[in-house]
């Protein structure tokens, strides 16, 4: 067996034992069952410093970058993202590699006795046991711990304020853009929204923030003030001064906190990325030097030369051209849009959509119409997918019947976009709406029967 086939058994070992347990789809508002577990396990969470990253979208697109430039410094970091593409483990890696099956097994082994324990505790008193996030975000704290790292960068599951992530603190908070998502969990406004995931702010911690609407502008603002947390906001002390196309990706000059970077390449398209980018070195500022100290501009050019982003605008197939988003809420699919229009020569774009019940549909589908000439509406390898019916009569109120095509298997649906596309000479297609579609996609193109790339 191939160390890779090791790995992966492993990995599917780990995985179809969280399985068992409550999914993401229902998260329980509450740290002391997960604060236990860590407690027990020697306080695993408090054995390195964490910076925590909060936010509707980029989330994870800041925090690669973020451990990119830590470890370009020479750190040794551990970086907790979600959700996953193809396999759980791309969720803990330890300096940007996914840690060997060995260490995966040996880890999970160590952490499963004391997550039993409290399991037990919490059926004596008729709560739900552990759910499968809060065992992951354990099992990566552990992993942290028992390497150890330098630095863990770790991105809230969802909200902040009682996301299970959050039983560490901080020492840096970093805030993508807040957006309306998950309202159903999180509230139904802005402001409500903006409150939970401002939970992730420690007393004295050093805050950074994405430009935002000034409801959630002045949550943070309180909420820094209350906590007498210094705060960088981009927008205002941290700026990006300019951003143009560069052949795979962009260059772009970024005014930070402690210092002016020019001339920086990154190989990401769209101007949110280029944002990202500032509030990663933003925070970076804040976590080496508490803003006060520069960073050197060639380790930063190296650091951003290595940053990649799978699932977020990631080019997965030529002949014809596949792009893959995983945005699945409207600000995510406004972005989507924008990028397409600035960072591509697309004359015939045929999107393949599916989108989960507990989403915008219709948000997403309007944000998307301008860029996209057709739209296969199919379903995500998900039990909360909407059904296809359900999405097409709400793609046809937008895009026209003649523009849409249903087609419940997504396997199926990509390759009736791929022939659309073949047909064009600027044809291509995308796969978005639901980051287990994505996911599905990405699979299928590592495949080595996959696409031409």
């Amino acid at each position: 067996m191939s160390e890779a086939e090791e790995f992966a058994r492993a990995a599917d070992l780990v995985y179809q034992e969280l399985l068992t347990r409550l999914g993401e789809g229902n998260p329980q508002p509450r740290l002391e069952p997960t604060r236990r577990v860590v407690e027990l396990l020697g306080d695993v969470h408090r054995a390195y410093p964490v910076i925590h990253i909060a936010g509707t979208n980029g989330k994870t697109s800041t925090a690669r970058m973020i451990e990119a430039i830590l470890r370009a410094y020479g750190l040794r970091t551990g970086l907790f993202t979600s959700p996953h593409l193809v396999s759980f483990a791309e969720r803990i890696l330890i300096d940007g590699e996914l840690i060997d099956n060995d260490a995966l097994l040996t880890n999970w082994l160590d952490v499963k006795p004391y997550v039993e324990m409290v399991d037990r505790e919490l059926e004596a008193k008729n709560e739900l046991r552990l759910t499968y996030f809060e065992v992951l975000t354990i099992l990566a704290y552990g992993t942290f711990a028992d390497t150890p790292v330098d630095v863990a960068i770790v991105e809230a599951g969802l909200g902040g304020e009682w996301d299970s992530t959050n039983v560490a603190d901080g020492v840096v908070a970093v805030f993508t853009p807040i957006a309306m998502d998950h309202m159903d969990r999180l509230g139904s406004t802005l402001d409500a929204i903006a409150r939970t995931k401002s939970g992730i702010i420690k007393p004295s911690a050093l805050v950074v923030s994405a430009t935002q609407e000034p409801d959630v502008l002045a949550v943070l603002e309180e909420a820094t003030t209350l906590t007498e947390s210094p705060f960088a906001y981009v927008g205002r002390e941290v700026t990006v001064i300019s951003n143009t196309m560069a052949v795979g990706g962009q260059l772009f000059s970024i005014q930070g906190i402690a210092g002016t970077y020019n001339d920086l390449f990154l190989d990401l398209f769209g101007d949110h990325q280029a944002q990202n980018a500032a509030l990663a070195i933003a925070a970076v500022e804040s976590f080496l030097g508490g803003a006060s100290v520069e960073l050197d501009p060639n380790i930063l050019a190296e650091a951003f030369a290595t940053v990649t982003s799978p699932g977020r605008l990631q080019l997965i197939a030529t002949e014809p051209t596949v792009l893959v988003d995983a945005a699945h809420n409207p600000h995510g699919a406004a972005s989507l849009a924008t990028a397409l229009e600035s960072y591509f020569t697309f004359d015939d774009v045929t999107a393949v959509v599916a989108i989960l019940e507990d989403k915008d549909a219709e948000g997403i589908l309007a944000a998307l119409q301008p860029q996209v000439a057709r739209v296969i509406i199919t379903t995500a390898p998900s039990e909360r997918t909407r059904t296809a019916a359900n999405l097409g009569a709400i793609a046809t109120k937008i895009f026209g019947a003649e523009n849409v095509i249903i087609e419940p298997d997504a396997d199926v649906a990509i390759e009736m976009a791929r022939g659309y596309a073949a047909h064009s000479p600027k044809g291509a297609v995308l796969i978005t709406g639901s980051i287990t579609l994505v996911g599905q996609a990405v699979g299928r193109s590592n495949d080595t029967n996959g696409w031409t790339k």
